[in-house]
């Protein structure tokens, strides 16, 4: 039994971004997170946001900015014949800024074969790195390596480790990576 209304406006007046995206998951702390179905808490949960700053065919920009003049754009892109869904993070202070990420979105998406960059694999592993297994390099890191991504790694005898990402080798990327994604070739292998 579902002890919530069908219909119900979750936050009173507009989120800031931080807020609307905490309102995104409000139930993140609910008890066995993973174990349950959640479609009782989200379902008819809704919240004002300001309009998109502007829409342009299937492109939009959020209104709510990250920083300075960087915001959420989407994208609904035309990908072999099916529409698919994108978004980046664009500076809008730069009239370009939009169509030079668009672009690079269809031509990486429209590779005939399935390849991923040395570049992709280690972007993949940080934004599928849990938050308490990744960093920046601190002042306990020389000087250079400062402000560098770390993340953890299994060092067999020696435990875990901590290391700059980009200092990782191929035996760490591919273990690092999920199962279908260790064995695609690099562009310049394909």
């Amino acid at each position: 039994m579902n002890p919530y209304p069908a219909i119900r406006k979750v936050f009173q007046g507009v989120p800031s971004r931080p807020q609307m995206f905490r309102m995104f998951d409000r139930h993140l702390q609910r008890p066995n997170r993973w174990g349950d179905d959640a479609t009782p808490l989200y379902d008819g949960e809704w919240f004002e946001i300001l309009p998109p700053l502007w829409i342009c065919g299937s492109m939009f920009a959020m209104r709510e900015f990250l920083t300075g003049s960087v915001t959420s754009v989407f994208f609904a892109l035309r990908i072999d014949e099916a529409i698919r869904y994108f978004h980046g993070y664009c500076d809008l202070s730069e009239k370009a800024s939009v169509e030079t990420m668009r672009l690079p979105i269809i031509e990486r998406e429209n590779r005939p074969v399935r390849v991923l960059t040395r570049a992709e694999r280690l972007e993949h592993i940080w934004s599928s790195t849990a938050d308490d297994f990744r960093g920046y390099a601190d002042e306990r890191w020389p000087e250079a390596s400062r402000g560098k991504r770390t993340v953890m790694i299994y060092g067999g005898k020696d435990g875990t480790v901590l290391k700059l990402l980009e200092g990782l080798s191929d035996d760490e990327i591919a273990a690092k990576l999920p199962v279908q994604l260790r064995h695609l070739p690099s562009p310049i292998a394909a």
